[in-house]
């Protein structure tokens, strides 16, 4: 027997067989012996086999211990015998696949079909069932036909590799989607066919559907279709609405669908009687404001579903979180009534245990801890829980934030809570580089870090240069100044800016100043603040500064004739000039008053000096239910801020400012934003206007686009062409409203005085082709504006995260109350005078920061309005 046995063991596998079969006497197992493994571990199978080291096993033994390697599934074959008291175990592996090839798909992902392999067993590194592989083929031809691919097939094919594996390539042919020809819906009474079928979306071949697809037949999309017929009726108090069958039926060509669908609706039910019943844990009166549906309404299911959604919040709130509210539904159909019993269970009052954090290996536990709204040891409150999580997510510290509710072992009424968030950068080190039309090229150089080695504060400095503005800055802010909630901030500015680089009149502001403020929160949403700032502002005007700024003396009759007789010599550019053989060197404005007519009222330097030390006290308040801080797409904020000049200040002012935004969205990404601004300034005590440098201004993005930033409003006076106590160059009295100069005179020596003039000629006679003496604009003290956007997303995008787009309608203007004489464009607020203009936008989040497109055609621009149709910048959202 021992013999035989050495012979079979050196023999192929299928001739072990012979020992098995007759292997029929009892015996004790001394050892176990496994042969034929390649990649399975001995140990899986003595885990499958039930038969240890000393057992008496006899043939039933031994056959169930087959079945049982067999339904591991590793096996092509098993065979079990013995040699002596030896148990030897025989087996054939099945391969393992290598790899899985697929070809021809494209109206599924790989990724997805894939991942539904994985799921039946076919992946890479698994055991290879011929089996599996079937079943899989039948199955992705079902999902093809449930698309409306009826000509689909697939075809499969296993490759033998060394080592015992196998490759398995699944070529697909996708086919061609049946299209639909006829949709007929039939029993409808109450509504038209075709009222019903504008509610599908399922369609008949029309002129989009290359675009839209919405001709293609897909059986997903027919049921989607068929559940919103049923809401359509449940809503409108078809309460025993039913769709009796469905037909779906397929050309012989597979190439077309007709579509019946068969529907009973039913008489209209009036609810008769609403009550509620079940353990009332809260009180009656609480809950019924959240009972969305009334006796003597038409019956509504997506009222009656709300009214259940709201009501299992309200017990949530007050710990109740695994609530259950059912509607009994009671029927009349003699009276066409129904009776509505709201049934609620409220179960065990839960408590929270205790709250963990997760994935904040940088951020302090305090920090998270502060923003929790629901407390340890307290009833459970869903609302507490999930404005927590909004309140972490608004920190801007972490990329997401989730929380997960833990029951605890061995307790009914308690559970855990586990805020997961993870981190992202909360600071910057370095430089950066950036461009708008409005400002030119921006350098900056910043240090930046909103989460201070975790602890939640902020402090920033940095150092930013454009074209019109040098500004230098030291921020330190705790935005828990306090326990409870109350941020204290300070910092340390300089800015040097040059307005007339951005459509401002020409001046310069240098000013110098620090500021303290406090924000105390008095409702989860709103917060009031306080800041004392104080300011050094020195004003420069420049050599042609507007005379609302720097009143300059005019020029007569009698000071020319003075100087020289002049003679009309013509027309040039369409400037009168004038020639003279002896032209004078110098012109002393001061000691040659008399010749000189007074400015008719003084600009405000002269008023006041250039200079001012002024102290300012702001208060403010603010209200955000935002959805998010940057692309909100939900909820609203506004602000109102008073900032005035308190005692000991140079100069006494004030401005009010109101900025508001509110979503209203319609479907989930289409999306109306409605925005307002509003501003009104003043001076009091010794000043009778709004200082000229605090002027508000109007045009371009954020305020009404298609316009040029910052020109829409009151225009400045133009100054007179002369270099006070130097040489006079040229007077021009009259401006006309295209910009040119006229009744210009030359009245000084032969030079060219800057970049903004030319020369005067030998002959004395004065070019004014590159004379600037339009006016500027120069702001007002009423700002008034407002738009109205249509949120829309871009196709063929699927994160729209962090890309924004608007169609939009924009009105506003700035106006003044303290108009003077010779200002141009300058008026009190008037309808009349509000600019106006429609246009698409974009704004994409990218890597540099916000980049903004807009394309606006202004609808009534004055002759003095400068336009813009097409706007960008880097750094700014609309």
């Amino acid at each position: 027997m021992r013999r035989f046995l050495t012979v079979f063991l050196l023999a192929p596998l299928w001739l072990f067989s012979s020992i098995s079969v007759h292997a029929e006497e009892s015996f004790v197992v001394s050892d176990i012996r496994v042969q034929g493994l390649q990649r399975v571990s001995a140990a899986s199978v003595f885990t499958s086999v039930p038969i240890n080291v000393g057992d008496t096993v006899d043939q039933a033994a031994i056959s169930n211990a087959i079945r049982s390697l067999f339904r591991s599934g590793n096996y092509d074959d098993v065979e079990i015998g013995r040699d002596g008291t030896v148990l030897v175990v025989a087996v054939v592996e099945r391969p393992s696949i290598s790899e899985i090839v697929l070809e021809g798909n494209k109206a599924i992902k790989s990724e997805a079909l894939l991942e539904g392999l994985k799921g039946a067993g076919l992946a890479e590194g698994q055991v290879f069932k011929r089996s599996t592989l079937e079943t899989m083929k039948l199955e992705l031809t079902r999902q093809y036909v449930s698309q409306g691919r009826y000509d689909a097939g697939i075809d499969t094919e296993v490759v033998s590799l060394p080592r015992n594996r196998v490759a398995v390539n699944i070529n697909i042919d996708e086919g061609n989607t049946a299209a639909i020809k006829h949709i007929n819906i039939v029993g409808n009474k109450d509504f038209s066919e075709e009222e019903l079928l504008d509610l599908v979306e399922l369609s008949t071949t029309g002129f989009w559907s290359w675009i839209t697809s919405d001709d293609k037949y897909a059986k997903e999309a027919l049921a989607g279709d068929l559940e919103t017929l049923k809401s359509f009726y449940l809503d409108r108090g078809y309460l025993t609405f039913a769709i009796d069958s469905t037909q779906v039926t397929v050309t012989p060509d597979r190439k077309a669908v007709y579509i019946t669908i068969n529907i009973k609706e039913g008489e209209v039910y009036t609810v008769d009687k609403v009550d509620l019943s079940g353990d009332l844990v809260v009180k009656e009166e609480q809950l019924w404001p959240f009972v969305l549906i009334q006796s003597g309404q038409t019956f509504s299911q997506t009222a009656v579903t709300n009214s259940e959604e709201w009501l299992t919040k309200r017990l949530g709130n007050d710990g109740y979180n695994f609530a259950k509210v059912e509607t009994i539904t009671d029927i009349d159909q003699e009276n066409q009534t129904v009776n509505l019993k709201f049934f609620i269970d409220p179960g065990k009052r839960t408590y929270v245990r205790r709250i963990e954090f997760d994935g904040n290996s940088k951020t302090a536990d305090e920090v998270l801890r502060r923003e929790m709204r629901q407390m340890e040891g307290a009833p459970a409150s869903s609302s507490r829980i999930e404005q927590s999580r909004i309140r972490l997510d608004r920190l801007g510290y972490f990329k997401d934030a989730k929380v997960e509710t833990l029951e605890v072992p061995g307790s009914d009424d308690q559970i855990d809570i586990k805020y997961k968030v993870e981190e992202q950068p909360s600071g910057s080190i370095g430089a950066s580089i950036g461009y708008s039309q409005d400002s030119g090229i921006i350098f900056g150089a910043n240090v930046q870090q909103d989460n201070v080695l975790g602890t939640g504060k902020q402090v920033g400095i940095g150092l930013n240069k454009s074209r019109y503005m040098t500004n230098v800055r030291f921020s330190y802010t705790n935005p828990y100044y306090t326990e409870d909630g109350v941020s204290r901030g300070f910092s340390v500015f300089y800015r040097k800016a040059d307005l007339s680089e951005i459509n401002v009149s020409n001046y310069t502001t240098n000013t110098l100043g620090t500021s303290m403020n406090f924000s105390y929160p008095i409702k989860e949403t709103e917060r009031v603040g306080y800041s004392f700032t104080y300011t050094n502002t020195e004003i420069e005007a420049g050599d042609f500064a507007v005379q609302e700024i720097f009143a300059s003396p005019r020029a007569d009759s009698d000071f020319i004739n003075h100087y020289y007789d002049s003679e009309f010599a013509g027309n040039v550019n369409g400037v009168s000039t004038y020639a003279q053989a002896e032209l004078p060197k110098t012109f002393d404005p001061v000691a040659n008053a008399d010749l000189l007519t007074p400015p008719t009222q003084p600009g405000f330097i002269d008023l006041y000096g250039n200079e001012f030390n002024d102290f300012t006290f702001t208060t403010s308040w603010s209200q955000s239910t935002l959805n998010r801080g940057r692309m909100a797409t939900r909820g609203a904020s506004q602000s109102l801020a008073l900032e005035v000049t308190i005692p000991g200040s140079d100069l006494e002012f004030y401005k009010l400012t109101y900025t508001g935004q509110v979503f209203l969205p319609i479907t989930n990404n289409w999306i109306v934003r409605l925005r307002g601004d509003l501003g009104y300034g003043d001076g009091f005590g010794d000043v009778e206007e709004l200082p000229f440098f605090q002027n508000f201004y109007s045009g371009g993005f954020g305020s009404v686009r298609g316009f040029k930033s910052n020109t829409l409003g009151p225009r400045s006076t133009p100054a007179l062409r002369y270099d006070r106590g130097q040489a006079v160059v040229a007077v021009c009295s009259q401006t006309d409203v295209d910009n040119s100069v006229s009744n210009c005179s030359v009245v000084g020596q032969a030079k060219q005085l800057d970049d903004k003039f030319s020369y005067i000629a030998s002959d004395g006679s004065f070019n004014a082709s590159s004379v600037d003496n339009k006016p500027d604009p120069f702001g007002g003290n009423l700002l008034v504006e407002a738009s109205v956007e249509l949120l829309f997303p871009l196709p063929f995008i699927k994160d729209q995260s962090s890309i924004r787009s608007a169609f939009y309608f924009d009105v506003g203007n700035v106006f003044s109350t303290d108009c003077r004489a010779t200002q141009v464009n300058c008026t009190n607020f008037d309808m009349d005078e509000l600019r106006y203009s429609v246009g698409v936008g974009m704004t994409w989040i990218t890597g540099f920061g916000p980049l903004t497109f807009s394309y606006s055609k202004p609808m009534n621009e004055s002759e003095y309005d400068e336009t813009e149709n097409f706007q960008f910048s880097l750094g700014r959202s609309f």
